[in-house]
């Protein structure tokens, strides 16, 4: 299991109004599964790829930016935030997907560039 990076907003997330962000055409993203066990998609080029887990909440265990790019902005949609084991969030401010921890901020790069490059796993 990796590092968990979970959605949270102030009102609790219902898998009807999952349903209803995923589908729209504006999100590009799919929603598959039931209320109990589900997951969202998306694409890149002609592959499909996993970047949420619902079960009864709403969270990702990202290996690329890409996914944590996708994890925020999906957040955003829902208006929530995305938040880590260790109390950070990530977020997209301004065009830039990035990452506060306190008084630190790590900037990963432009959404839509970080959006085109894809899946690319990190390095270990």
């Amino acid at each position: 299991m990796g590092y968990e990076l979970r959605v949270q907003r102030e009102s609790p997330l219902a898998y009807a109004e999952l349903t209803k962000v995923t589908a729209s055409a504006d999100a590009g993203l799919e929603l598959r599964g039931t209320p109990e066990d589900g997951a969202v998609f998306a694409r890149h080029g002609d592959a499909e790829h996993a970047i949420a887990i619902w079960r009864g909440r709403l969270f990702g265990e990202p290996t690329s930016d890409w996914q944590v790019a996708q994890l925020a902005r999906l957040a955003g949609l829902i208006g929530g935030s995305l938040v880590g084991e260790d109390g950070e969030t990530y977020g997209i401010r301004e065009g830039i997907v990035e990452q506060v921890n306190g008084e630190a901020t790590y900037e990963f790069g432009k959404v839509e560039e970080i959006l085109s490059l894809g899946p690319a796993q990190w390095s270990t």
